[in-house]
């Protein structure tokens, strides 16, 4: 059971505060916030997920800035409470349209009644959207979303010719459009994010992808989908073959499962045959489908990374990424990021003549190379020179003391793994009835680390 839940901003004002048992002293959100902020202090970088502060268990997840908090003084399930919070923001989401700290404040008597109907005395009760509407009678305060800051895998994908209508995934799922009509459209995105470790060569070292096939659906009357995936589809491997006999080739350029599961609206009655889900989506956004691949995989990107000693007191680092992803494809908000030698005082940086959108920057609490770029078109190649000024002279292998060099980016309309939805099929209401399907892919950077 949990004692308490509260929503913080990124300045630490509370935006949202329910006390549920009331056995946790009321300034508890004081002491969680103080405690995460000079976390650094302790010898961390960030706060841990779970903590405990004078017999206080918190446990605290980052939504789009907004930091969702549960206590208790019972020892509970860490990853029941994480999930619980995942999901409390979820369902704020689906009837607020868009999660931030605005969208918070002007609906606090919506958000306080999914509170309660959420969790009672401390005890969860549902998290299903769907089910929540039959409880819930306050309507939402809609927030324009045209002025705020792009957020999520949606934000992604506003580019090209085929623009997504800016406010398509920030509805709410419960009210209507003015005018009392609704849009319909369904919105499946293929979400991969891809853990890679290279070796100081180039080797790949460990390679996996935790995906996720998400759905968000605005059709009235919940109609039945059918969703189809690559024919070629296997799960499970053992020495090389499918676990699981089901009719998939596990052949060169086949996509090989090695696990999965799905959603409980989902029936699996075809998939044996045709690789074809059918399930009545509810409201609300919700993963179809779960998987996880440890075969090998082209990297979206290549990292070579070179220091060379100029000197007692001085050294140079030269960073270069490729992009190995096809040149109509451009990744969004990469990040670079290299620990340096801690005697190191001062870097200065060149970027290669014409560098458009980069930045630079040497953090010096905590001797750390940054590099952003904003956009990296496929098959493009940037580098980037530093040199190192250090206090002391080194006294043993620069390399050692330095890196690993890590990435974090967002890649639209790309999937490494392959996986497809082949096609997405909606039972007709009438001859007439049409409504917009958007099937999306992304890829992002779980942990993606190179060796020097």
């Amino acid at each position: 059971m949990i004692s308490q839940l509260f929503v913080l901003s990124q300045r630490g004002d509370s935006i949202v505060f329910r006390d549920y048992r009331g056995d946790v002293p009321k300034g508890s959100a004081e002491i969680f916030f103080r405690k995460v902020k000079f976390w650094k202090e302790d010898g961390g970088e960030e706060a841990p997920p779970v903590f405990n502060v004078d017999g206080v268990n918190y446990f605290h997840v980052k939504v789009v800035g907004l930091l969702f908090v549960a206590t208790s003084k019972t020892n509970l399930s860490p990853s029941l409470v994480l999930e619980l919070l995942q999901r409390i923001a979820r369902v704020i989401k689906d009837y607020l349209g868009v999660l931030n700290e605005d969208s918070l404040r002007k609906n606090f008597v919506l958000v306080y009644e999914l509170l309660d109907e959420v969790v009672d005395f401390g005890y969860v009760q549902t998290t299903s959207t769907e089910i929540l509407k039959s409880y819930i009678f306050n309507e939402p305060i809609m927030v324009d979303a045209g002025h705020l800051p792009p957020l999520g895998p949606a934000a992604m994908f506003m580019q090209g010719t085929k623009r997504m209508p800016g406010t398509a995934i920030t509805k709410s799922v419960v009210s209507n459009e003015p005018g009392g009509r609704k849009r319909e459209e369904i919105f499946v995105d293929i979400i991969e994010k891809i853990s890679i470790t290279f070796s100081s060569s180039g080797y790949i070292l460990t390679s996996e992808i935790d995906g996720t096939i998400q759905m968000k659906s605005y059709l009235t009357g919940n109609p039945e989908i059918r969703l189809a995936l690559n024919e070629d589809l296997s799960i499970g491997r053992a020495g090389g073959r499918s676990v699981y006999d089901y009719g998939g080739s596990a052949g060169s350029g086949a996509v090989v499962l090695d696990d999965c599961n799905f959603h409980e609206s989902v029936h699996l009655d075809s998939f044996d045959v045709d690789r074809t889900l059918t399930l009545v989506p509810p409201d609300g956004e919700f993963p179809v489908m779960n998987y996880r691949i440890t075969q090998e995989f082209k990297p979206p990107f290549r990292i070579n990374t070179l220091i060379e000693e100029a000197g007692s007191l001085k050294a140079e680092v030269i960073l270069k990424i490729r992009a190995e992803f096809p040149s109509d494809i451009t990744a969004n908000t990469i990040s670079v990021q290299m620990p340096l030698p801690t005697y190191t005082s001062r870097v200065s940086f060149e970027l290669e003549p014409g560098a458009v959108g980069q930045t630079t920057d040497f953090k010096e609490s905590n001797k750390r190379l940054e590099w952003s770029l904003k956009k990296v078109l496929g098959g493009s190649d940037h580098t980037l020179r530093a040199k190192l000024t250090f206090s002391q002279e080194s006294h043993g292998n620069i390399t050692k003391e330095a890196g690993p060099v890590s990435m974090t980016f967002t890649i639209p309309m790309h999937n490494p793994s392959r996986l497809q939805v082949k096609y997405l099929q909606i039972a007709k209401k009438s001859k007439t009835y049409n409504p917009y399907r958007w099937v999306r892919y992304v890829t992002q950077a779980n942990s993606y680390v190179a060796r020097i």
